[in-house]
C-alpha cells in the first residue's frame, strides 16, 4: 500500500524556548500529520550534538538530546516554575535556533530540575537498569568533559583517556553527582519521547528516524568501545571516514570520523550494531541509515591527512551485518540511505538484504545525465524505494528550481508538461511527480509543501555555521495547509 509522511527535525518544531522538543507543539503536528493524511513523521537523529551542533556528530550513538526536553513539561511537574524558564534567555529569533544560548542555560535548568526531584522510584531505577550497556558510560563522558573544560576525551589525562579500570572507578566517585544528572537528563528524555512517539502512533502516524553509519571521534562510544574502532594504542586513529573527490569537490569529503575496525566486530558476531539496531527500534518504527555504501564499501583515509584526495576503498562487512541482525531482531524496518554515486555492488545488497533505497527528484536533472533512464526520475521510481523531493541536506525546492542552470529549469518543465506555473510555485508540481511515482513511500519536506526559499535549508553539506538552525511557526501550520497536504495525498493513493 503506498503512503506517505512529512520530513521535519524535532529542533525544527514552534515550541517555546528556543529550540524544538517534545512540547505541546510536537503533539499538535502530530495533529496536523494525521489530519494531512499522512502516514510518517521522519525525523534527523535524537542523539546529543557535538561539533558544529550537527546531530550527525553526537556524543553518544543511544543517548538522547538534552535539549529536546520540554521545560514545560517539567513545569507541569512542579520541578522548575515559569519564571525560571521565561528569564533563561534562549534567543528572540522565532526562526533561528542560538545554540550558544540554548547550551548555556539549557542545561542550567536541567540541573535544577534534577535538583528540585526524588529518584528514589522504581520507575527511574528500572530506567538506569534496563540502559546499562551505555548509561554509565554516556553519563561519566559527558560529567568528565565538564570536569576537563569541554576538551574532547583523546585530550583528557592519560588514565582516563586510555579508559583505565581504576581510573574509571575513581573518576565515577569523585563525579558521582554530575554523573547521576546526566542519568537523570537520559531518564527524562526517554520518558517524553515515549510519550510523545506513543501518541503520535495512536494517530497512525509511525515515526521514521535516522541514524549516522559512523560514531563522532569525540563520543562516549569510541572512548569507552576503543576496540571496535581502527584506533593506535595511544587510541588516536588509524583512519578515518569521509569521500573521494568529485564532481561537487575536488578534494574531497574529510569527515574524521573513526572507522570501525570490522574484524573485532565481526569477531562479536556485530554484537554493538545489533545493540544499536534494538535500540534505535524502541526510538523508532523505521530506522534510516545514513551512508548505507559504507557496509558495502568504505572510503578509509589516513588520519592527519589535509583533504580526501589520498583515501582508498575498502570491502565492508556487507551482507554478514544484515544476516546477524536479521537473526537476532527479525526483519526490521530499515531505509537506506544510498545516494550519489552507487555501485552494482551496493544495488545488490540492497536486493539481497531487501531494504529499499532512497530516490531524490534533484537528482534527475544535472546536465551530465540527461538520458530518460535516470534512475532519480520518477517514472523510473520502482516500489522498493523511499522517494523525496529533496533531503535535509538539499536545498528547498523552490530554491533548487532558481539555483539549476536554464537548460536543466526547461528539462524539469519538459518533463512535468507544466510551461506556464510560476517558477516561485514550481514546489507543487514537482511534489505531485514524485507522490506519483511509482514509489512504496514519498516523503516530503515541510518547506516545500510550504514553498519556502533557501532561508529555511536545513543543511548545506560540507560548510560550518548557519546549519541546523531553521524553526518552523507556529502561524505556517494552518488549516488551508493541512487540506492541501490532504487533497495531494489523497489524489495520488497514499491517504492515511
Amino acid at each position: 500500500m503506498k503512503s506517505a509522511g512529512i520530513l521535519l527535525p524535532i529542533s525544527a518544531l514552534p515550541s517555546k524556548y528556543g529550540i524544538g522538543s517534545f512540547s505541546k507543539e510536537a503533539y499538535e503536528f502530530v495533529d496536523f500529520l494525521a489530519e494531512a493524511g499522512q502516514s510518517y513523521w521522519q525525523i534527523l537523529p535524537l542523539g546529543p550534538t557535538g561539533f558544529g551542533d550537527s546531530p550527525y556528530q553526537s556524543f553518544s550513538s543511544f543517548a538522547g538530546n538534552p535539549y529536546f526536553i520540554s521545560l514545560q513539561e517539567l513545569i507541569n511537574e512542579g520541578i522548575l516554575t515559569e519564571e525560571e524558564c521565561h528569564n533563561a534567555e534562549f534567543g528572540r529569533d522565532e526562526r533561528n535556533i542560538d545554540y550558544k544560548r540554548i547550551y548555556d542555560n539549557r542545561l542550567k535548568l536541567l540541573y535544577k530540575a534534577y535538583k528540585s526531584t526524588d529518584l528514589d522510584n522504581d520507575d527511574y531505577f528500572g530506567f538506569v537498569s534496563e540502559n546499562v550497556k551505555w548509561l554509565e558510560d554516556y553519563a561519566l563522558f559527558m560529567a568528565l568533559k565538564e570536569h576537563f573544560a569541554g576538551k574532547s576525551w583523546y585530550e583528557w589525562d592519560t588514565d582516563i583517556r586510555l579508559y583505565q579500570a581504576k581510573a574509571v572507578e575513581d573518576y565515577a566517585e569523585r563525579l558521582e553527582d554530575k554523573v547521576s544528572f546526566w542519568k537523570y537528563v537520559q531518564y527524562k528524555f526517554f520518558k517524553q519521547w515515549e510519550a510523545l512517539k506513543s501518541y503520535a502512533n495512536s494517530k497512525g502516524i509511525k515515526i521514521i528516524g535516522d541514524i549516522p553509519i559512523y560514531v563522532a571521534y569525540d563520543s562516549a562510544d569510541a572512548w569507552s568501545k576503543s576496540a571496535l574502532f581502527e584506533f593506535n594504542v595511544d587510541r588516536t586513529p588509524i583512519n578515518v571516514a569521509g569521500c573521494p573527490p568529485d564532481g561537487f569537490s575536488k578534494e574531497g569529503q574529510l569527515w574524521g570520523n573513526p572507522i570501525y575496525n570490522w574484524k573485532v566486530h565481526k569477531e562479536t558476531n556485530y554484537l554493538w550494531w545489533i545493540d544499536r539496531i534494538e535500540h534505535s527500534l524502541k526510538l523508532y518504527d523505521v530506522v534510516r541509515i545514513d551512508h548505507f555504501r559504507g557496509f558495502d564499501e568504505y572510503y578509509s583515509i589516513e588520519y592527519g591527512s589535509k583533504d580526501a584526495t589520498e583515501g582508498e576503498w575498502r570491502k565492508g562487512p556487507q551482507k554478514a551485518l544484515f544476516d546477524a541482525i536479521y537473526k537476532k531482531l527479525g526483519r526490521v524496518d530499515i531505509i537506506a540511505e544510498d545516494l550519489g554515486f552507487v555501485t552494482d555492488t551496493v544495488k545488490e545488497l540492497l536486493r539481497r538484504t531487501e531494504i529499499p533505497g532512497m530516490k531524490v527528484f534533484q537528482f534527475g536533472f544535472d546536465e551530465r545525465d540527461t538520458g530518460a533512464r535516470n534512475d532519480y526520475l520518477p517514472h523510473n521510481y520502482n516500489e522498493k524505494c523511499v522517494a523525496y523531493t529533496g533531503t535535509h541536506d538539499n536545498p528547498t525546492i523552490v530554491s533548487w528550481f532558481f539555483e539549476i542552470t536554464e537548460s536543466e529549469r526547461k528539462r524539469v518543465r519538459a518533463y512535468l508538461c507544466d510551461h506556464y506555473t510560476p517558477d516561485s510555485e514550481m514546489n507543487l508540481p514537482i511534489i505531485g511527480a514524485v507522490m506519483r511515482s511509482n514509489a512504496e513511500l514519498c516523503i516530503i519536506p515541510i518547506q516545500d509543501y510550504l514553498g519556502y526559499d533557501s532561508r529555511a535549508r536545513i543543511n548545506k553539506p560540507s560548510t560550518t555555521g548557519g546549519n541546523w538552525m531553521w524553526r518552523l511557526s507556529k502561524s505556517d501550520l494552518t488549516e488551508e495547509l493541512s487540506q492541501k497536504i490532504k487533497e495531494i495525498t489523497a489524489l495520488t493513493g497514499r491517504a492515511n
